[in-house]
């Protein structure tokens, strides 16, 4: 009989299941820890790491893992776990799960905080990655390479950030000082840029081609062709990207002269069979030089597409028929026209964009987003607004979020406003155009009081504001006094505030609320709460929004009585139950003067789990009185 395989240790099990994960083969993974546990061999920190991490991994393995987890207690002991679990729902985009797993993690290292703040910034919630990445300083838990890595694209001018590089002396090591140099670069400070760029003392290729592409895209693009002589005067070898980028500045200075150079260069460095350099030579001869542009391409092995992309780009100032002919060679060819070559025309005619339109459908690219939105532009650009808004109606909103956008501008120019609201706010995730649009609709039909509530939401999401935005918003001030309390309110300004208030005929819920909390969040909380008594003598019932601004005011003010008074009688007097938000205000006004067990009373008595911010508040109050924590953790509801 065959002798029976030994048992596989623990250390084994992990090793296996690792490799799996890197590989991507997450299900062949997920076998093996069932194997493991079927065997009797405990998980440890390092098992469900790897799993996570994989870039197959779905939904449906966290919903697997998870319970696994918690179940071993590993967010208690180890930040490994908890780790992986919060960057694979950051990276989902699922921040509430996230966020909810953070704050049960007891044991946390600096990878932690870098995977929260690294997937604010990768959906673009630069406000969240900036508040987290401060709380991290004030933690304690120290701060990586990576930690700055992550923030810095989420600063407009990043000397903050360098400033604190500075004083740990971080500002030194390379993966940091290239991330620094890219931020001054794409935020316009090529001056700064070039300042540090000097201060560094050892130079690779990323930091010589940070500046070199920063100058590239800057006012002194003939700068990255001086930066690229003097970087191999230095013995430094440019590669695939030094070559794209400074072939672009050649184009932006029309070198033609120092293209050719750049190409000669190329040439030496045996660069010539890179599709990359090759689609930059074509990119830059089809702006200068198209005879050359095309023997190139011809020289190019395989004639990839984005060759052919790059002399489509090139030709771009020429007319449609050229669009047309370029494609039909590149058909000929035997290379497929792929989303960039098909969103590439512009401005064409009627029959040219019918026959493009065809072509997208035979191809299969119908769904993609940039294709899509060029199709709709060019649709509306004629007039057909019937087409382009059957095109888009076949769309799917989330995963075309770049058409939906055109879609709903299209519509707006056409004065379908309620056709344009309901296109954005079918769109889980809008982005700041999107929000500008959904603004500019409300204001232009009348809808003011819901056009500052999408900019509140707006700014909350971490979304900058144009002067698009602006000039909508200053339209509607101009017509409503409510929003220039609001705005007076804002702005400190609380003798304008009251004065537009008393002149006002028609006092209405929104404009009592509104100086209720222009007061309160001024310090004038004692008036705030003698106007709430006001508002409900004069027969306004205050609404969620209304009771929400009154204990605010008390919270600022340390009025915990008063405040009280109307948070127990909300349901009696007002009809109203309290929400989230009616909790997290009260337990911060009772923790902030020292009310610990009448917080801790409010949180039983709640009829939904805490949230983080309520939890976190608490815990702040305790620290503050001096609540040691094994007390503050012996509670049930923390856990």
């Amino acid at each position: 009989m065959p002798r029976p395989s030994p048992p596989l240790s623990e250390s084994l099990f992990n090793s296996l299941i690792a490799s799996r994960s890197r590989t991507g083969r997450v299900v062949d993974a997920l076998s093996l820890l069932t194997r493991m546990l079927a065997a009797g061999v405990a998980p440890t920190a390092f098992t469900f790491s790897p799993i996570l991490a994989s870039p197959s991994a779905t939904a449906c393995c966290a919903a697997q893992l998870h319970p696994h987890i918690l179940k071993r207690g590993l967010l208690h002991c180890e930040p490994y776990s908890g780790t992986s679990l919060v960057g694979f729902f950051g990276r989902s985009g699922r921040f509430d799960e996230a966020l909810k797993v953070f704050g049960e993690m007891t044991v946390r290292s600096v990878v932690t905080w870098n995977c929260l703040i690294y997937s604010f910034v990768q959906f673009g919630h630069s406000r969240a990655a900036v508040s987290w990445f401060r709380e991290l300083v004030r933690s304690g838990d120290g701060l990586s390479d990576g930690s700055f890595v992550a923030i810095l694209p989420s600063f407009g001018l990043p000397e903050q950030v360098h400033g604190v590089m500075n004083k740990i002396g971080m500002g030194s090591l390379s993966a940091v000082a290239n991330a620094l140099l890219n931020s001054y670069c794409t935020c316009g400070a090529i001056d700064v840029a070039e300042k540090l760029f000097n201060e560094i003392m050892f130079r690779d290729v990323v930091c010589w081609n940070t500046m070199i592409t920063g100058f590239a895209r800057s006012h002194v693009p003939e700068r990255a062709f001086e930066l690229f002589l003097s970087m191999q005067r230095q013995g430094i070898f440019p590669n695939e990207i030094t070559f794209a980028s400074v072939l672009y500045a050649c184009t932006v200075i029309d070198g033609h002269k120092h293209g050719r150079f750049v190409h000669a260069k190329i040439i030496k460095h045996n660069l010539s069979t890179s599709v990359s350099v090759n689609t930059s030579l074509v990119g830059f001869y089809a702006n200068c030089s198209r005879g050359d542009a095309h023997k190139v391409l011809e020289g190019v092995h395989g004639n990839s597409t984005t060759c052919w992309n790059a002399l489509i780009s090139g030709h771009s100032d020429c007319d449609d028929p050229t669009y047309l002919v370029i494609v039909r060679h590149m058909l000929q060819s035997g290379i497929k026209p792929n989303e960039v070559t098909l969103s590439s025309l512009k401005d064409p005619s009627l029959l040219d964009l019918q026959q493009v339109h065809s072509l997208v459908i035979r191809l299969g690219h119908g769904g993609n987003d940039y294709v899509s939105s060029a199709i709709i532009s060019s649709y509306a650009s004629h007039g057909i607004i019937f087409d382009a808004l059957s095109y888009g109606a076949a769309l799917d909103p989330d995963s075309c979020s770049v058409s939906m956008n055109v879609l709903a501008g299209v519509c707006n120019k056409a004065h379908m406003y309620q056709e344009t609201k309901d296109l954005l706010l079918h769109k889980r995730d809008r982005d700041t155009i999107s929000w500008s649009i959904l603004i500019t609709a409300c204001a232009r039909n009348g809808d003011f009081i819901e056009a500052f509530g999408f900019f509140r939401q707006m700014r909350i999401f971490g979304h900058r504001f144009d002067s698009y935005v602006c000039v909508s918003l200053l339209g509607i001030c101009t017509k409503n006094n409510s929003l220039y309390l609001d705005m007076y309110a804002k702005c400190g300004r609380i003798e304008d505030c009251l004065r537009v208030f008393e002149e006002m005929e028609d006092r209405n819920l929104i404009s009592w609320t509104t100086v209720i909390s222009g007061l309160g969040l001024n310090g004038f909380s004692r008036k705030a709460l003698a106007l709430f008594k006001a508002m409900e003598k004069d027969g306004c019932k205050p609404d969620k929004v209304a009771i929400l601004a009154v204990l605010s005011s008390c919270r600022h003010g340390r009025l915990v009585q008063e405040g009280m008074k109307i948070f127990k009688n909300l349901k009696a007097d007002y009809s109203i139950e309290a929400d989230m938000e009616h909790y997290i205000c009260v337990v911060d006004m009772l923790c902030k003067c020292g009310y610990l067990k009448e917080a801790e009373v409010v949180i039983r008595g709640m009829p939904f789990q805490p949230s983080t911010a309520i939890c976190r508040t608490f815990l702040q109050g305790c620290k503050t009185y001096g609540v040691t924590e094994a007390q503050v953790f012996s509670q049930p509801w923390i856990k």
